[in-house]
């Protein structure tokens, strides 16, 4: 089949590769699927240039996420499901079988049923983002009647937090650096939209929130406090290093700090968390963002757009 691959960490150009690799066998449990689309997101980037471990097989397979229909699956699993289009999540995750390859081999949950209506670019939208969206918002209960706050409602985490937020019966505000962003957040369904370039959040934004979905801790956390009630929860999804963490106005507001990374969720959880998005998904709830496709032979121009900040879904069309 033909794949991207990379053989060790380092710049996408230097190091990504399109070439033929053997199609992979599903084993027990698993299914294999023709891939159609492959997600970028910025995990698989920074996968690729700092901290992958390459597997026994000698090379990895970049990206999580994408769609597909399976074609072969394993002992234990229901031959029913072969022809089943799927969207895929965590295909990579300790396996050398990422989605930006013709074939994929993984787990039979994480090739989740795709309704029909629903397009190859929602479907391949969902895994990473959605599912981190999910466990920022309802880790800590359910969010009816609460206020929200999402940093960054023009990203794809963002996105998903507030359609899913509104989803659930939530009032959301959202955080956006610019225009364009403000447009793709108010599509979505925020009740509030601040830019924080051009205006000042702290003053703009509900005094009331009770839960946070946070892009950059490191940055906002201040802003978080000034806006957060008693027992609210800040969950951050993203990495940022906190220099002073004032622990005594937490401990007497009762505000939790709460860090989140969806690869190692609790298993109930991840469940729910795509059993949720599915049902989303069958509901219309969830839409597109801007998409950018490329071909699989420009892998590297695609991980790039990701790492340069492309607004909307960066996607890998695999032929």
């Amino acid at each position: 089949m033909l794949a991207a691959v990379y053989r060790r960490v380092g710049p996408s150009h230097e190091v990504l590769t399109v070439e033929e690799v053997a199609t992979p066998e599903p084993g027990p449990g698993e299914v294999r699927v023709r891939v159609g689309l492959s997600a970028v997101n910025p995990t698989d980037w920074k996968s690729r240039a700092r901290t992958a471990t390459i597997p026994e097989a000698g090379f990895q397979i970049p990206n999580q996420d994408g769609i597909g229909t399976i074609d072969a699956v394993g002992d234990g699993v229901d031959p029913g499901r072969v022809g089943q289009r799927v969207w895929l999540y965590f295909c990579a995750l300790e396996r050398p079988w990422g989605s930006a390859a013709q074939y994929t081999v993984l787990p039979e949950e994480r090739a989740v049923p795709l309704p029909g209506d629903v397009s190859d670019e929602l479907g391949a939208s969902m895994g990473i983002p959605a599912l981190t969206a999910h466990r920022c918002l309802f880790a800590d209960g359910p969010i009816d009647g609460k206020t929200v706050l999402v940093h960054g409602g023009g990203g794809a985490v963002g996105h998903y937090a507030i359609e899913l937020a509104k989803w659930r019966g939530a009032r959301v505000a959202t955080t956006v650096s610019n225009d364009e962003k403000g447009e793709l957040a108010k599509r979505a369904g925020a009740d509030i939209v601040v830019n924080y370039r051009e205006q000042d959040a702290a003053k703009e934004l509900p005094d009331d929130v009770e839960r946070v979905v946070e892009v950059a801790i490191n940055q906002n956390l201040p802003l978080d406090l000034a806006v957060l009630g008693p027992n609210g929860v800040v969950s951050a999804y993203a990495n940022g290093t906190l220099e002073q963490v004032p622990v005594r106005e937490l401990m007497v507001r009762n505000i939790l700090l709460r860090f989140v990374l969806v690869y190692t969720i609790p298993d109930e959880a991840l469940r729910q968390a795509v059993e949720d998005t599915s049902q989303a998904l069958r509901e219309n709830v969830l839409t597109e963002l801007p998409e950018h496709r490329f071909p699989l032979e420009r892998i590297a121009d695609a991980h790039d757009a990701v790492e340069n900040g492309a607004v909307g879904k960066v996607f890998v069309e695999i032929p």
